[in-house]
Formats: structure tokens, sequence, C-alpha cells
């Protein structure tokens, strides 16, 4: 039978060689992964970098043979029939035609066209990338590639490194297993020299080891169960309370959503009452009723699309796609379609051009609520300005406490005073997380009687 030291070195030494040969086989099948996108990556920024050096079709057998000196890449254009029309590596004369090389075919319609095969021409497996790009206006495929040799041989170079490193990491378990394999077997020496000298009844025997004071401790158990009683009846009041929160939660959800519901439901049923009881009602009423019911369903299902978002919101559902575009231009574009709205109302917009880089869509959303929330909520203009990277909405209504400026945008969180509806609570609540995955912030202003400023920055991030 083995000793309890015995089975800790051999379970110890087992679970650490297992999990680093199953962390090496992760972290090579990784980095080759990151190895091959890097230079996937590489290569489509090269393409973009060949691209604007050189836009002309004149000189291109220079150009290309220069550019695979300087960065040792194959460089191949193809006009749109798959004739080769420059190649860095090899005579282009004696080259196939590439019209149905695979990535020159995902070039066609996908941005850059990616594969991995062999090369009959120069008889290796290389990494192909290619884009349809225009020169001096005129359609032509730009393929770059890189042998499958020259990325395995830096990638071998990169693992044999982290190899070395594993063994010095093995070399060192095994150091410190047996360094604590020597101090269990002198603990339990200890204990079993302290038995033996309690089973002949030598009760002043003093054991050196810190299991000594385990066993002591038992005495003390008793005391410290009531201690643990009453820390398991505060997880249970802690546990109460978190269901009474989950309770209000959920009657929180089904008021506003009831709340809401109710006038266009009323409206609904209104109107289906009137042209259910009167069949020979005029047709210009009854055209007018349908819409007015059309008009309160598509309210409803707004209502439910915006519930709905923030839900996916506040669980990370929703992925974003970040993109460059002119944030002017999405202002321009909001208060224009606003304004069609809000007919008798202004909407002051001053700003210049500036390019940011986020989800537009959700921006988008972002500024309809802000400038709907000063829309409804005020009588006067709303100024909307934008300010460097800094929107800025500002409204001349009633203003908002102090206290409640910070709880306006919580979920289902509703100002007290009417004045203040804010639709389900969950408009401002939708902004506040939008801002959150840019990382960003809204910032409230507001002063009763004097109106309210609503500001947030927009700045290119990393996702």
């Amino acid at each position: 039978m083995l000793n309890i030291h015995h089975v800790f070195i051999i379970k110890f030494l087992g679970l650490f060689l297992g999990t680093l040969f199953l962390a090496s086989l992760a972290s090579y099948i990784t980095l080759k992964a990151i190895v091959l996108e890097y230079h996937e990556e590489h290569l489509k920024s090269s393409i973009a970098l060949m691209a604007l050096e050189h836009n002309t079709l004149e000189h291109l057998d220079d150009f290309v043979t220069k550019a695979h000196r300087a960065t040792g890449l194959r460089i191949t254009v193809i006009d749109p029939n798959g004739n080769v029309i420059a190649e860095s590596n090899t005579d282009k004369e004696q080259m196939e035609n590439h019209a149905h090389r695979a990535e020159v075919m995902a070039s066609d319609s996908q941005e850059f066209g990616v594969s991995i095969r062999y090369s009959k021409t120069l008889k290796t497996d290389f990494l192909y990338v290619a884009k349809r790009i225009e020169l001096y206006h005129k359609p032509v495929t730009l393929r770059l590639s890189v042998s499958l040799e020259r990325i395995m041989h830096n990638f071998y170079a990169l693992w044999r490194n982290l190899l070395i490193i594993f063994a010095a990491m093995t070399l060192l378990a095994m150091a410190v297993s047996f360094k604590m394999s020597k101090h269990i077997r002198y603990d339990i020496a200890q204990i079993t020299h302290y038995l033996d000298e309690i089973s002949n009844k030598n009760y002043k025997a003093v054991i050196k080891t810190k299991y000594f004071n385990e066993f002591l401790q038992i005495s003390l158990l008793l005391k410290n169960l009531v201690k643990k009683l009453a820390s398991r009846e505060k997880q249970k009041r802690k546990y109460t309370a978190k269901l009474r929160l989950i309770n209000k939660q959920r009657n929180d959800i089904l008021s506003a959503i009831s709340h809401e519901l109710k006038n266009p439901i009323a409206s609904i049923s209104g109107y289906a009452e009137t042209l259910h009881d009167d069949p020979d009602i005029d047709q210009e009423i009854r055209t007018k009723f349908l819409q007015k019911i059309l008009s309160n369903a598509q309210k409803m299902s707004d209502m439910l699309d915006r519930l709905s978002l923030s839900v996916k919101l506040e669980h990370n559902d929703l992925s974003m796609t970040p993109t460059h575009f002119d944030l002017n231009e999405l202002l321009e574009e909001v208060v224009t379609n606003m304004s069609k709205t809000y007919q008798n109302r202004h909407i002051v917009y001053s700003g210049v051009s500036r390019n940011v880089y986020a989800d537009r869509t959700m921006i988008e959303l972002v500024i309809i609520n802000l400038i709907d929330n000063a829309l409804k909520y005020s009588e006067d203009d709303v100024l909307l300005t934008l300010k460097e990277n800094r929107v800025i909405i500002q409204d001349f209504g009633i203003g908002i406490e102090k206290e409640e400026q910070e709880k306006i945008t919580s979920k289902f969180y509703r100002v007290r005073k009417n004045s203040w509806d804010n639709s389900m609570g969950i408009g401002l609540a939708i902004v506040s997380y939008i801002l959150k995955l840019h990382r960003s912030a809204l910032c409230i202003e507001s002063h009763l009687h004097e109106g309210s400023t609503f500001s947030f920055s927009i700045k290119k991030f990393k996702v």
C-alpha cells in the first residue's frame, strides 16, 4: 500500500504533467492558428499598401519585382479574364490561367479571397490572399502569397522556445513536489510519534507540527458551530431579500408593460368595436380607424422590441459591428428624419465633420432616444451640438430633480412626476447599455424649471 506522500507526489505530478501536456497541445494548435492568421492579416495590409502605392497599369513588372525584393512576398497581378499580367517569382508567360483559383474566385464576392493550397508553378504550398482592386479605372486582382515552409519555419522556432519553457516548468514542478512530499513525511512522522506517546499514556508529549493545532481545534468546533449557524441565518436573510428583489423587479416589469400597453390596447379595442357595431360606417372614417389600429399595433410592437433590446443588451447577447463613419452625417440624418415626425418643433443642430469608430446603428439609436426625450418633455427648441467627439442634446423643459438623475438610466425606472414619463423606463437604460459597450457613459446636467443637458463622447476603441 502506498504512503500518503507517495500518493500525493504521483497524483500531483500526474495532474501537472497531464495539464502541461494538454496546455502544450492547445498552445501548439492555437499558436499555429495565430501565426497563420498573423501572416494572413499581414498579406491583407500589404495588399492595401501596394494598391495605394501603385495605381497604374504601367511598369507593373518592375513594381512587383521591387516589392518582392523589399517584402519577400510573392506578388501576382491578374486581369478579369484570369490572365497573369505581372508576377514577381516566375515568368508570367508560362503561367496558367488563374480565373478558377480559389482565392481569385473568392475575391469576386468578398473583400479578400484566402486559400492555402499547392502551387503548381513553384511546386510548394502557399498561403494566398487576393483582392479585387482598380488600377487606372481598370479592375484587376492583386494577389500576395507566402510559402507555408517560410511560415512554419518561424512557427517551429517559436515553438522550440516554448518547449524549453515547458521543460523548465516540469523540472520546477518536480522539485516543488519532492519538497512538499518531504514536508508531508515530516509532519506525518511527528503525528505518528505523538500518537505513540499518547498510547503509552505520555500525555505530556508535545507535537512539533501544525497538525497539533488542527487536533486541538476539534474542541473549538462546537463553539464555532454557533457562529456558523448565525452565518447561515444571515445567508438565509440575504437569500430572502434577493428573492424579494427578484419579485419586485418582476412586478415592475409587469407594471411597466401593463401601463404602456393599456392605452394602445384600449384604442385598438375602441376602434374595432366601432367598426364592428357599424358595418355601414363611412369609408373615409373606416380607413382612418384602421390606420389608427395599425398605428397603435405598431406602437405596441415597438415597445416590445425596445424591451427585448434592453434585455439583450443587459445580458450581452448583442454583438457590436463597429465601422468608421462620419458622426456629423449621422446626426444630420437623424435631425432630418425626426423633423418629419415632429413637424411643429425645431431641432437646432451645429457641428462639423468628425470621423469615429463605433457601431453606427447603436449610436443612431442612442441619439434618437435622447432627442425623442428632449422633444417629448419640453416645448421649446432642442439644441443638438457636435463638439469634437462629444454629442450634446439640450432642452429647456422642466428639468429633473438631482436625486432622480442617477436613477433615470435604470431599467423600468420612471420619475415620479407625470411630466417625465420616459416610456416604459427602458429608453435611457438602452442608451446607458449601448454607451457602456462603447467605453462611454451618459452625462446628465439638469436644473428644475430650466432644462436638461444630455451628452456623451465617442472615441476610437478596440473591441
